[in-house]
């Protein structure tokens, strides 16, 4: 399985047109202002039980994040880049793991407006794991506010 700083390494030497899976970025199969937020996280997480999937192109956070996230993760990107160090986020956060080897995915979300709160549990390596991720229905489509796992959250790794 890819390591995580191996990923995040190779997404930080694409260059930024490049897409992992032949998408236009910030494009989606479904029209933005028709997909719910399930069908978001179903984009996101369906390729990761794929043996050949190496991960979601993390250099391409305005996809997947709010505004505020996403400039706090490309931020800490570049200055750990130019310290010549490993970010803050060092592994796939859809995942919480560096290596992963997904089974039994299964997905749900609650929606309240232009906020939604999806539950996305799998199998890694046969370890039961479940993410919570915070999503707000933004002018480009749903993208996430938060992910909390059982070890933290994502939010809290750019608060230190």
């Amino acid at each position: 399985m890819p390591s995580r700083r191996l990923v995040l390494a190779a997404f930080a030497a694409l260059p930024a047109q490049a897409w992992a899976q032949g998408q236009e970025p910030g494009k989606s199969e479904v029209p933005k202002d028709t997909v719910t937020p399930e069908a978001f996280l179903r984009d996101i997480y369906t390729p990761y039980p794929n043996q050949d999937f190496k991960g979601q192109p993390f250099w391409q956070v305005d996809r997947f994040f709010t505004p505020d996230l996403a400039r706090a993760i490309e931020a800490d990107m570049r200055e750990a880049k130019r310290r010549g160090e490993v970010p803050r986020l060092d592994g796939d956060p859809f995942v919480d793991a560096q290596d992963w080897d997904i089974a039994k995915l299964a997905i749900s979300v609650k929606t309240e407006g232009p906020h939604a709160v999806g539950m996305v549990s799998f199998e890694n390596q046969g370890k039961p794991t479940e993410i919570k991720l915070d999503l707000v229905r933004t002018g480009m489509g749903w993208r996430i506010a938060d992910i909390k796992w059982p070890s933290g959250t994502l939010s809290e790794l750019y608060k230190k």
